[in-house]
């Protein structure tokens, strides 16, 4: 649950920030002071902030997991089980029809890999210390498959762009129900600069909407999941691939992946009740059953 909670507090202060950040500046301020430029105006005001700050996390997507996982570039092979490795997601990644992405290594002890990028032909592959040392060559395989399928999919834009449509929509819905508020405050008084009570209403009802579009993130995110299992199978094998989660289920729920890119290892925490709604990941059983049933 804590990885969770980190998750979903991520996009939120991200919110939070900007707004604070408008209010200091003044742009709020000035924004309403002008209308907003009518609803087009608003608009833009909240796509900029919205999107823009998404696309700048996508940006700096692989310089932040190398930052925070330590991971090690492989530029030169320096033993067998490199040269292997490199080899492998050459090869798949020929089969995905992708440019071929950087290929790293961070110290962990647990079984985890994970893909990020700004685009299909510059991602970057990451596999902890722990998968390989637990986990044989043809599951290794199947989970470079897996994160292969992620990049071809083109699943860190798509989500890039699912978190900044519902950033743009929570910052817009956010302010017309605050200007509202603030009227009402005021005693019906138009008071276009903004008072406190559009201050407050904005605050609150962007954590409120935030956690709204967290769900729907959440659940395109569970949802690509099994897309990227369906493409480790493709490339790997379905006897692979569902042999490598089987294993993953022996430490299931235990990561030390920080939670900027939880949502982008191969497996996720567990929940119960409401808390499965902000779930990264679908349950291991339910990724092995829908390859079982596939086949």
């Amino acid at each position: 649950m804590r990885r969770i909670a980190l998750f979903i507090g991520t996009n939120l202060a991200v919110l939070f920030l900007l707004s604070i950040v408008c209010h200091l500046f003044g742009i709020d301020q000035m924004a309403a002071s002008r209308g907003y430029g009518g609803m087009g105006g608003l608009l833009a005001f909240a796509a900029v902030f919205g999107m823009g700050g998404a696309f700048i996390s996508l940006a700096m997507s692989k310089m932040i997991a190398k930052w925070s996982t330590g991971a090690r570039v492989i530029t030169q092979p320096q033993n067998e089980t490199e040269r292997w490795l490199v080899d492998t997601v050459r090869r798949h990644a020929q089969l995905a029809g992708i440019g071929m992405p950087e290929v790293a290594i961070y110290d962990a002890p647990e079984m985890n890999a994970f893909a990020t990028g700004m685009t299909k032909n510059s991602a970057l592959v990451a596999v902890s210390s722990g998968l390989l040392q637990q986990m044989d060559r043809e599951q290794v395989g199947a989970v470079l498959g897996h994160e292969i399928g992620h990049v071809a999919n083109g699943d860190m834009v798509t989500l890039t762009l699912i978190q900044g449509v519902l950033n743009t929509l929570v910052i817009l819905a956010a302010r017309i129900v605050g200007r509202a508020v603030d009227n009402w405050m005021s005693g019906g008084r138009d008071n276009r600069g903004g008072g406190i009570g559009y201050f407050v209403a904005v605050m609150v009802l962007q954590v409120v909407f935030g956690l709204f579009a967290s769900m729907i993130v959440a659940a395109f995110s569970r949802w690509r999941e099994f897309r990227a299992d369906a493409a480790g199978a493709q490339f790997a094998g379905r006897g692979a691939m569902i042999s490598a989660l089987q294993r993953l289920q022996a430490n299931h729920g235990a990561s030390t992946l920080p939670s900027t890119i939880a949502a982008f290892g191969i497996s996720g925490p567990l929940a119960d009740g409401f808390k499965k709604l902000f779930m990264s990941h679908p349950p291991l059983d339910e990724r092995i059953a829908a390859l079982q049933s596939a086949a």
